[in-house]
């Protein structure tokens, strides 16, 4: 179903139920005073009927435009959520441009959407809009990792200005990054920041080359693999400062951005045992590494409080001789 019918049936809708169109836009679903009041009957005000409920609630998903399967399984994510607010939050999803196929593989995917307010939600779009997302783009990310939705925006601020001000990108590269791998907003900032030293520095690739190669996608532990692996083998050198090596290195989208079984046949010329076994080989040297750390850093705690110790010791002993010396001046004196 396209874009254009999807909002028509959802006018339609708001038009139906007496939606007001201007707290819709704002992620609220209110209804409007303009619905005419039903009609209780007084002898029935001590039971309580969930029947009706459940009926307006799956007519209204038909009337949003969902097929009965995709009302019913909609329906049945909904009740297990207990969200209150999912009528809001379908309404912005609609009206961002995402159909009910889309919708619900979404909601499939991150079942935490339903427990969102409409108005957070349509906050947090806005503030992708803002950072440089437009239309399409904005759609793609969303469906792609909808968990993005449910982060706040104080993270996606965090993870930023991280990439701005840390690894020096500029703006517009950070929206690409955002773009074209969103999960690095669920990164640790001092594991992203390590990442960006790890390809700056040893593998002496710059900002734009990470961009093209999508080098955030990947972890940092396969991505230490493949270039330590090239590197060992003599088919990778770090660049000079001027950039130049004395071998010729892989492009980088050949090395990153392919299967592991094209990189093994096409770049590293080795077969899969040999590539995993230098994998577990990393992992054993990494680990030995961070025990190594963690035991010359015990060291240095120890150090350090014996040498405040003996300062302390000497400095007693300093006062107690510059007493003597003072005292012996005044006996001469």
């Amino acid at each position: 179903m396209g874009t254009h019918v999807c909002r028509k049936r959802m006018v339609q809708w708001m038009w139906r139920w007496r939606v007001c169109p201007v707290a819709a836009s704002r992620g609220h679903m209110p209804f409007c005073t303009t619905q005419e009041p039903h009609h209780v009957n007084p002898s029935c005000t001590g039971q309580v009927t969930h029947s009706p409920v459940t009926q307006l609630a799956l007519s209204s998903l038909l009337e949003m435009g969902f097929s009965e399967t995709q009302a019913e399984k909609m329906h049945e994510g909904a009740t297990k959520s207990r969200g209150k607010h999912v009528t809001s939050v379908l309404t912005a999803l609609l009206l961002l441009g995402l159909n009910p196929s889309s919708i619900l593989k979404i909601m499939q995917k991150c079942p935490e959407v339903y427990s969102l307010k409409g108005a957070d939600l349509q906050q947090r779009i806005n503030h992708l809009r803002k950072m440089g997302l437009l239309e399409g783009s904005l759609q793609r990310m969303i469906s792609h990792y909808p968990k993005i939705m449910v982060l706040p925006i104080k993270r996606v601020n965090m993870v930023s200005r991280l990439l701005r001000e840390k690894c020096l990108f500029t703006v517009q590269q950070v929206t690409d990054i955002l773009r074209d791998s969103p999960e690095v907003l669920e990164d640790d900032l001092v594991q992203l920041e390590y990442k960006f030293q790890y390809a700056y520095f040893r593998m002496g690739v710059r900002q734009a080359e990470m961009l093209k190669a999508k080098v955030f996608r990947m972890s940092l532990s396969e991505l230490r693999c493949r270039h330590c692996f090239l590197e060992r083998r003599g088919l990778y050198q770090t660049p000079d400062k001027k950039g130049q090596t004395l071998i010729v290195n892989p492009p980088l989208n050949d090395v990153l951005c392919v299967s592991e079984e094209t990189y093994l046949t096409q770049v590293a010329m080795a077969t899969e045992e040999e590539f995993h076994v230098f994998c577990k080989l990393m992992t054993r040297e990494q680990e030995d590494e961070g025990r190594e750390d963690e035991y010359s850093s015990d060291e240095d705690e120890e150090l350090g409080e014996d040498k405040e110790d003996d300062d302390d010791d000497d400095d007693g002993q300093h006062r107690r001789k510059h007493h003597r010396n003072t005292g012996y001046k005044k006996d001469r004196k």
